[in-house]
């Protein structure tokens, strides 16, 4: 079932009569430096890499000694279910979880961060859910085809879509503006954000009643990341559910048909592209391999995001026994592959060798 369907693209974006959300439950002085700070990160993952890496001759730049970096697999999101309608009903229930990842990093805000803490945010928004309140009973509303009236609040002349990451947050939203007959539904990320940009508002406001652990994104920020997100967000998906013995072949099977990134950087001294490996304490080589140029940006080591495909890799590891594998984002949800997983890339095509 589809949220965000019915309004259609060019309907400019209007504050739903009472479901707004009074502008005084986020901070304006912290709003403001969190957009110049957003703002200011936004051109971070735009900055695509010229350079052809030599996959020949993997060099290792930016080495990271992996010990299961970032954060842990989180539980199942399961299906996007409205919730009651008297207060927000919010008992824990399959398809209610709350987005572990984005939970994770917005606990990790100062009162007023960083680029490079708001980039952490960021990249969590591209996986995963987000839960949306409603004013009065979302479940009827769908079932009766009627518009879905989302809570967003005005800042000076600017309209914020309102989005929560889990339980917690939903319940200091409620406490912080006493508002009653409200549900909350969870809707994949991928689609909030770009239902945002169908519209006219100026970005999205994560956890508002949270302070510290809150965020605003300027839309700037989110269109950009959206125009470089692989368009399925195949392997997002599959990182941000919970494991099972099929994912690591899932991942494998989505690679082929994913839009895909590597680290590359020059070495000083040298004229050679090189490619960021991963370490294991073990001293295995991992080629880290990443969803989104953006999950190269929040790692802060001034790498550049350069596209690979699935071929590539395949012949990479193909060319370097040393290599034990890939590591995919790195800073969480990760996931090791060796090269025992990767075998379906790694058969040689007809060709591939003239």
């Amino acid at each position: 079932m589809a949220l965000f369907s019915r309004r259609p693209a060019a309907t400019p974006a209007e504050t739903p009569e009472g479901a707004s959300v009074d502008a005084t439950s986020v901070d304006d002085a912290v709003v403001a430096d969190a957009t110049s700070d957003v703002d200011a990160a936004a051109s971070q993952p735009s900055e695509v890499a010229d350079d052809e890496p030599d996959f020949d001759a993997v060099v290792g730049i930016s080495m990271s000694s992996f010990q299961g970096l970032g954060a842990p697999a989180p539980a199942a999101n399961g299906s996007a279910e409205p919730s009651g309608n008297d207060g927000v009903d919010t008992p824990p229930r399959p398809g209610l979880q709350d987005n572990g990842p984005l939970v994770t990093a917005l606990a990790k805000l100062p009162e007023r961060p960083e680029p490079a803490e708001l980039l952490q945010v960021a990249r969590q928004l591209l996986q995963g859910h987000l839960f949306l309140r409603v004013k009065g009973n979302a479940k009827r509303m769908l079932a009766e085809g009627e518009n879905i009236p989302l809570a967003i609040t005005t800042i000076g002349e600017k309209q914020y879509v309102l989005v929560y990451s889990g339980v917690a947050a939903l319940r200091a939203s409620l406490a912080a503006d006493g508002a009653t007959d409200t549900s909350a539904m969870a809707q994949p990320a991928q689609a909030v954000l770009r239902f945002l940009l169908s519209g006219t508002y100026a970005g999205l406001i994560v956890d508002p009643a949270s302070a510290p652990a809150r965020a605003m994104l300027s839309r700037e920020l989110i269109a950009q990341m959206m125009e470089q997100a692989d368009p399925e967000f195949s392997i997002k998906k599959l990182l941000a559910a919970r494991r099972t013995e099929s994912t690591p072949d899932d991942v494998v099977a989505a690679i082929p048909s994913s839009r895909l990134w590597i680290a590359v950087n020059k070495p000083d001294g040298s004229d050679q592209v090189g490619v960021a490996e991963a370490r294991t304490v073990d001293g295995d080589r991992l080629i880290e391999v990443f969803t989104h140029p953006i999950e190269i940006a929040a790692l802060g080591r001034g790498d550049r995001p350069a596209p690979v495909t699935g071929a590539q890799l395949g012949a990479a590891l193909r060319a370097d026994p040393g290599l034990a594998g890939i590591l995919i984002d790195p800073a969480g949800p990760w996931i090791r592959l060796d090269r025992e997983d990767l075998a379906p890339l790694m058969v040689e095509a007809p060709g591939d060798g003239d």
